[in-house]
């Protein structure tokens, strides 16, 4: 099982050019845990200490606004998340959902140091592979709020801008 875990996070948009090496290390300082249908792996609002890739299953991300529950999006196999709170080491943000029985991957921030000390390259790899997904995430959130606002007319038009 450790060879098909070692793949499902190489092909991984935040672990794409990361040594087996440096896999291998990930590998060795997480758990495997089992999430069953219906519970959560974690609340908004809860301290977040873990990165979680998604091996099996269906997740829904969750975030309260006004007493009420939105879907923000369903995470499925090779999906991540938690990855924020491992850079911004705030509490959660969104709340994670299991759709079906679930088995992640839950990858401790502190592996990330010793990631740090033992290949600095590797590490900065890994933090830019997780920027350039939070940025990505951010684009197709932009542009979600964007055609939100245009649909219920909270957004006005604007003559362009003249250029220079």
């Amino acid at each position: 099982m450790k060879s098909s875990r070692i793949s499902l996070l190489q092909q991984m948009p935040i672990f794409g050019g990361v040594k087996e090496s440096v896999i291998k290390i990930i590998l060795d300082g997480s758990d495997i845990i089992k999430v069953n249908k219906s519970e959560y792996f974690f609340n908004e609002g809860d301290p977040s200490h873990y990165l979680y890739v998604l091996e099996t299953g269906l997740v829904a991300v969750i975030k309260r606004f006004k007493k009420q529950q939105y879907l923000l999006a369903q995470l499925h196999k090779g999906d991540c998340f938690g990855e924020m709170e491992i850079l911004d080491l705030l509490p959660r943000s969104a709340s994670i959902y299991a759709l079906e029985d679930c088995s992640a991957i839950q990858m401790p921030s502190s592996t990330l140091y010793k990631i740090y000390k033992k290949d600095c390259r590797q590490y900065s790899l890994i933090l830019m592979n997780i920027a350039r997904e939070l940025s990505r995430r951010l684009r197709e959130t932009d542009q979600a709020i964007c055609q939100a606002y245009v649909a219920t007319g909270k957004i006005k038009t604007i003559k362009p801008f003249k250029t220079k």
